[in-house]
């Protein structure tokens, strides 16, 4: 399974970067693609909602790499607002990170999969999707979206030998949710939530980064269109 070239967007911290020290770990050829630099190796800046972006870095990345083998698309943008006072522009721009970028990331390297007969496809999407979300109507869309996107292209790339996975990411120890703690925005404490979880813990971004660690490995080749929860035991 060793020398794979792998992508991780959003990979300059928090989830993403923990996956991609992981799967650097493991063997594979990790780039990082993330809208601010990085130290880390490999690393490119990125929006992924610019296509032509996406297409420059993956060229860089073909030729200082190899072609790309797994993709784990984890770039995301949150946003707290009420309904009521979300403005179309906001919407449209967490939909275009979560979902569309997504879609350019994928389409843009599924020829290098569809060549080598091998693929892995990892969505990180959200546990928000199980149950919803107050004042994220807009985060929660487009992470709902993500996992029936990824349950299609797993039927429709499984022939190729390309699987296609989620992991929706329970109570995650994150910047993000750090942000939402000293906004009140948890309904509770993180202390509360760690009560309410039957691991009785706050998750960690490694718990999601062994998940993907496996779901890129020969041995989850039999695992396709699945959405695994990394929750502690929450919405499942």
């Amino acid at each position: 399974m060793t020398g794979r070239t792998a992508i991780v967007t959003g990979g300059g911290s928090g989830i993403g970067r923990a996956i991609a020290e992981r799967l650097a770990a493991d063997g594979h050829k990790v780039a990082v693609f993330d809208l601010q630099p990085s130290e880390i190796p490999n690393s490119h800046v990125v929006d992924v909602t610019d296509r032509d972006q996406i297409d420059k870095a993956l060229s860089l990345v073909r030729e200082d790499l190899g072609p790309v083998g797994v993709l784990v698309n984890c770039a995301g943008l949150d946003g707290t607002k009420r309904f009521t006072d979300l403005s179309f522009e906001a919407w449209r721009r967490v939909i275009d990170v979560n979902l569309h970028g997504v879609f350019h990331c994928v389409q843009a390297s599924l020829p290098d999969m569809i060549e080598a007969g091998w693929g892995r496809i990892i969505n990180i999407s959200s546990s928000s999707t199980h149950s919803g979300q107050p004042y994220m109507a807009h985060y929660v869309s487009a992470k709902s979206a993500v996992n029936g996107l990824t349950k299609s292209l797993a039927l429709e790339f499984g022939p190729a030998g390309i699987t296609v996975n989620a992991i929706p990411p329970g109570f995650i120890d994150t910047p993000m949710l750090r942000r939402a703690e000293t906004r009140n925005l948890l309904g509770g404490t993180v202390e509360d939530h760690i009560q309410r979880t039957p691991v009785r813990r706050v998750g960690r971004p490694e718990d999601i980064a062994a998940t993907c660690s496996f779901l890129a490995s020969e041995e989850a080749g039999y695992i396709t269109g699945q959405l695994i929860g990394v929750n502690g035991g929450r919405n499942t």
